[in-house]
């Protein structure tokens, strides 16, 4: 069939349209259990498969978070990944943060948190950077997050996003670093054995 002068811009622009799919969270829901994916305003992004070190880093840092908690009789709660963040309450963003704290139990339902948590971790992997970096800290920002980390290995920083204090402060793997969200938290990075 020829193309029509005019007729190759229209399926390229279709094209495109196709390419740019808007995601929901019922999509998402749908999946095969296992298969690791979030949604940012509709767009889709898979999640590699997560190596031991970043497993111990998100295994060193929940056990400190969980055990000043009990220790402290808090009464917020700290989650580790895989778990569900409904962050804008929409069906268009759906997030599954390496570790989030919740203060408000009204947040927490079975399939997940349900609003912003009051502090997310990011662990960064090569796959995640641009969006722990970017989008992510927009997002949680925006929804209302108090405190956002980003944990980086191989840089040897962990970025601390105090939102409701509108700083950031930089910090290597051998200091000691206050969580703002539970009252005295400092976690000791040097602690953690790669």
């Amino acid at each position: 069939m020829p193309i029509f002068r005019g007729e190759e811009e229209v399926i390229k622009k279709n094209m495109a349209l196709e390419q740019e799919k808007i995601y929901t969270t019922e999509y998402i829901e749908a999946l095969p259990e296992g298969e690791r994916v979030e949604l940012i305003d509709g767009q889709l992004f898979y999640m590699a498969t997560p190596t031991t070190t970043h497993q111990g880093l998100l295994g060193f840092l929940y056990g400190v978070i969980w055990n000043h908690i009990r220790e402290n009789r808090g009464n917020c709660k700290v989650y580790p990944a895989p778990l569900a963040v409904y962050l804008n309450r929409d069906n268009k963003t759906y997030l599954e943060p390496d570790i989030i704290l919740v203060c408000d139990p009204g947040k927490m339902k079975e399939k997940g948190c349900y609003g912003a948590p009051d502090f997310v971790a990011e662990i960064v992997s090569p796959s995640t950077q641009s969006r722990d970096y970017l989008l992510k800290l927009n997002k949680y920002q925006d929804a209302g997050v108090k405190e956002y980390w980003i944990l980086d290995i191989k840089r040897d920083t962990i970025h601390v996003y105090d939102f409701a204090g509108r700083t950031k402060t930089t910090y290597g793997f051998e200091e000691k670093v206050r969580l703002g969200v539970l009252e005295g938290l400092e976690v000791d990075f040097s602690e953690f054995e790669q």
